[in-house]
């Protein structure tokens, strides 16, 4: 989800209305903002953005943000990437990573699941506050999908937490009954 996140360019849209004119269809203009691309159906293609005339005066507050949400999503993907190989770790390892490696996993997860967090309230954030986003726009697919993940995220840390400390320890002996 954190992949499709970042490449769809629906972090936030605007669709306008459209006068009902008989006899003609007309379909309504959009406008989407990517983390990295902006797309218009008014030309009909996506060009890079942010873009230098974007980053000029006081609107560079706004591209410093923009490009901070682009930088944390793909810092997100590493440490994702991290998540993985350490759950193979403890996975395939011995009992003593088994017993010990669920604190790293969850340590991992717990920065994948604040990273992305962050990343969607900045976005959520110039939404509300930017003047570029002032009537007509919202938050769009890309940010649900970083919600969506962030909070699977945030469960399989219950889950890997809960199962260290609920299940067991392995290989533990059980007492043989004297025979008396």
């Amino acid at each position: 989800m954190t992949v499709a996140a970042i490449a769809l360019p629906k972090w936030i849209s605007f669709t306008s209305p459209v006068p009902s004119v008989p006899g003609r269809h007309s379909s309504p203009i959009q406008i989407s903002y990517g983390l990295h691309t902006r797309c218009s159906s008014l030309t009909g293609t996506c060009s890079p953005f942010p873009q230098a005339e974007d980053c000029r005066g006081e609107d560079r507050y706004f591209c410093s943000m923009w490009r901070s949400v682009g930088f944390l999503m793909s810092l997100t993907v590493v440490f994702e990437l991290a998540c993985l190989v350490g759950f193979a770790v403890v996975l395939l390892g011995g009992r003593q990573k088994h017993e010990n490696g669920w604190r790293m996993i969850a340590g991992l997860l717990g920065v994948v699941a604040i990273t992305q967090c962050i990343s969607m309230v900045l976005v959520a954030y110039l939404n509300d506050h930017d003047t570029r986003f002032s009537i007509g726009w919202s938050l769009d697919a890309s940010t649900i999908l970083c919600t969506v993940s962030w909070v699977l995220v945030t469960l399989n840390i219950g889950g890997v937490v809960g199962a260290a400390l609920v299940l067991p320890p392995e290989d533990e002996y059980e007492p043989i009954a004297d025979r008396d």
